[in-house]
């Protein structure tokens, strides 16, 4: 009985261009619990119990908010369903982490060391330097650039079709990242590396987006780049934040134009809003100190 409310809410999210994959998982493991105790009907005290079997403060907080949303859908409709109150486990979002801004060096000694990847004489090592160079010019997603197939490079530049949202956009590029994309294929095609995926492993397929994060890891602790094990430090989404707040810090100091370019570089990155994009202008002492000294100057010429 639960599945089939389930069913009905993740449709509905769907339907509204979410890919509502996580929550789906959440929520058929609290079926599972609840309907073990013969529940027919969301109830307060078995979401309570389901959430502190959690393993931790934070996936406690996420079990209750997604139980308790769905509580309000099912009981819209049944109201022997109850909705447990707001807040019980926590509010707010998990903090982001620091993010590092990558100098060019770096991005390159990656890029190299990434040459030196196993096994040797496929096509995976020149697959990682390849894949770490494009995130790095083009900002974006790591499952954006996994998703890519080879037919997606075409003459404007690459078609993004898997982003966020389900959200299809067109990435232009530079002359010498579309170089470097005709020299990975012409790599694959001497590796006889097969596959529709645009970036391949040993096994024709695209690599798995943890096994992507683990690589740049290793890379970035070999180099020195990054702390030992346990340590916090530089991250493969720091490729896609670095291009951001480079390309703010590129942009002329009017207004208008940071504006325009704000809304720009909004659609290319693919945010649902542009309000997620302004988030990356606290990321530089650069970005910050033009923040405040235009901030100044508003406010003297308010005052005067």
């Amino acid at each position: 009985m639960l599945n089939t409310h389930i069913s009905r809410y993740v449709a509905l999210h769907r339907s509204l261009g979410r890919k509502y994959s996580e929550q789906d998982r959440m929520l058929r493991q609290y079926a599972a619990y609840a309907e073990g105790f013969g529940d027919r009907h969301t109830q307060v005290q078995r979401i309570y119990d389901w959430c502190h079997t959690s393993s931790s403060q934070y996936v406690a907080r996420r079990r209750f908010d997604t139980a308790r949303n769905f509580s309000l859908f099912a009981q819209a409709e049944d109201s022997g369903h109850e909705v447990p109150p707001a807040g019980v486990f926590g509010r707010g979002k998990r903090p982001r982490p620091t993010p590092t801004i990558i100098e060019p060096d770096q991005v390159r000694a990656i890029m190299t060391a990434a040459l030196d990847v196993p096994p040797q004489g496929t096509i995976s090592p020149y697959t990682y330097h390849y894949l770490f160079g494009l995130l790095a010019a083009t900002g974006l997603r790591i499952s954006e650039a996994l998703a890519l197939q080879c037919n997606d490079l075409v003459e404007d530049g690459l078609i993004v079709r898997n982003g966020k949202f389900g959200k299809q956009r067109l990435i232009a590029l530079q002359p010498s990242t579309r170089q470097a994309l005709e020299a990975y294929l012409a790599l694959r095609e001497k590796h006889a590396a097969r596959g529709n995926d645009l970036f391949v492993t040993i096994r024709g397929r695209a690599p798995h987006k943890v096994r992507a994060h683990v690589v740049f890891v290793r890379l970035a602790r070999q180099l020195g780049y990054r702390g030992p094990t346990g340590t916090a430090g530089m991250r493969l989404h720091d490729l896609r934040h670095t291009f951001a707040v480079r390309s703010l810090e590129a942009c002329p100091p009017d207004r208008e134009a940071i504006a325009h370019h704000m809304a720009g570089l909004s659609v290319y990155l693919g945010h649902a809003s542009v309000a997620n994009t302004y988030w990356y202008l606290e990321a530089t002492p650069v970005l910050l100190r033009d923040i405040a000294a235009a901030s100044e100057q508003l406010y003297r010429g308010e005052a005067a």
